[in-house]
């Protein structure tokens, strides 16, 4: 049986342990029985994972006692407060001072039941957030917002840390919304330039009448309504890292000037004859093929094979989806501390419904979906799958896919927060050895990836 569905029941009277230890039991519980609250504290701590149900009016120390002393030892311990009919108002009081609910005497076995679950179930979800913020602040290696712990993601941090301190440019390649900004920050941010500019620029959006003034620079009276000197991206970004993205966007005139710029690291601000020496690295993204768009004329070959130093490709979301509850939870966080607002903690349905998405805008559209969940969570009755997908859109996986994307993304999760270890996963999922051994195999997992 899983340590998570744990109960602690305490009460002076023999005959009311026995007889609720059996009821718990029954319900598919691991219950503890003590006949005072002194001998149950040792057992507390931030790390348990269980509920506390105990009778407020014992000998020695009382339930109010023992809430309190619990709420020293982990504010968010779930204690359910068992009250005869005179200590309701004290039950409500304590309920205030963070006991979980309380149950009044007598009281039907379905009632204990249905109280200790969701006490239970909230302990699992208050431990778990804790897991993934722990897992979130240790994924560090290149930097805290490269979440995920996919093959594909793990790589991706490991050509980050082994490039990111040389001077060599490099190409990122990834669909909108897969995070290319993030990793070309995360080789600036661990890297010598560090302490000097990180300049982006998005070659898309910037008018073609104004792209080379914008990257270049000009002196005063370059061209028409040119009434000051100005300082261009490349000239602000010396010494530091250049990010142009959206590349293959940038007109061809340009190109063969930015070809220049960077064979020569030198520039030349319009209007002027003066070559300014450059120190920089170069970091430009595209989400299109280059190699295609050269051959297609669209794009300089040349210029594609200056860029193309060091290659980097992010997967989009869709095919790591095994990341997308860590990365739900990260986003969930963020948006928490954003907004101001708690956050209602997704459930299983929930996650189904993330896991079930096909994600066209990658990573940006599930931080776009976390942000509406953080701020409507707690206002609305609504379903996220609606969220997600609209009123009247079909689910893009079939059911078979579903269950497999869910099934393995809790595998994953479990060998994550356990390092690996297949005992604790075990425990945690609640299966046999031997089926987690099938499953893993059936998923390509290899436990030695999460240690």
């Amino acid at each position: 049986m899983s340590e998570q569905q744990s109960v602690i029941f305490i009460d002076d009277e023999q005959h009311i342990r026995q007889a609720n230890a059996q009821t718990l039991e029954l319900a598919g519980f691991e219950v503890q029985v003590f006949e005072s609250a002194e001998q149950a504290l040792p057992l507390l701590g931030p790390e348990w994972p269980g509920a506390v149900v105990s009778d407020i009016r014992m000998p020695g120390m009382d339930g109010m006692q023992l809430l309190a002393r619990a709420q020293e030892i982990d504010r968010d311990l779930p204690v359910i407060l068992v009250t005869g009919h005179g200590d309701v108002a004290m039950a409500v009081e304590a309920m205030r001072q963070g006991a979980y609910d309380f149950i009044e005497k007598p009281f039907s076995a379905e009632r204990l039941i249905d109280t200790v679950r969701r006490a239970v179930g909230r302990r699992c979800l208050t431990l778990e957030n804790r897991s993934l913020k722990l897992e979130l602040e240790i994924q560090s290696a290149p930097g805290p917002r490269i979440v995920g712990n996919t093959p594909a993601m793990r790589r991706l941090r490991a050509t980050i840390a082994q490039i990111a301190d040389t001077d060599a440019d490099v190409l990122i390649l990834g669909e909108t919304g897969t995070g290319k900004e993030l990793v070309a920050r995360a080789l600036h941010e661990h890297s010598k330039r560090r302490d000097h500019n990180f300049v982006p620029v998005n070659c898309g959006a910037v008018p073609e009448n104004l792209i080379e003034s914008e990257l270049f620079g000009h002196e005063s009276g370059a061209f028409t309504g040119a009434k000051g000197k100005r300082i261009g991206r490349f000239e602000h970004s010396n010494h530091g890292t250049l990010f142009l993205d959206e590349i293959e966007s940038m007109p061809m005139p340009v190109q063969i000037h930015l070809l220049r710029v960077l064979q020569e690291r030198a520039v030349e601000r319009l209007g002027s004859n003066l070559t300014i020496p450059l120190d920089l690295r170069v970091v430009a993204a595209t989400k299109v093929d280059l190699a295609e768009a050269s051959t297609q004329g669209e794009f300089r070959e040349d210029l594609y094979y200056r860029l193309n130093v060091v290659t980097i490709e992010i997967p989009p979301l869709r095919e790591r989806i095994e990341d997308i509850p860590l990365l739900f939870q990260h986003f969930l966080l963020v948006a928490s501390a954003r907004y101001d607002r708690e956050i209602p903690p997704p459930g299983a349905d929930q996650i189904r419904a993330l896991l079930s998405h096909r994600w066209p805008g990658n990573v940006r559209e599930l931080r776009n979906i976390a942000d509406r969940y953080v701020l409507l969570g707690e206002n609305l009755d609504y379903d996220l799958d609606r969220l997600i997908h609209g009123a009247d859109s079909e689910v893009a996986l079939t059911l078979p896919q579903q269950v497999e994307c869910f099934e393995k993304s809790l595998i994953v999760q479990q060998l994550t927060l356990q390092n690996g270890g297949l005992k604790a996963t075990m425990e945690a999922l609640g299966i046999p050895r031997k089926t987690l051994y099938d499953k893993m195999k059936k998923y390509g997992l290899d436990k030695s990836q999460y240690k």
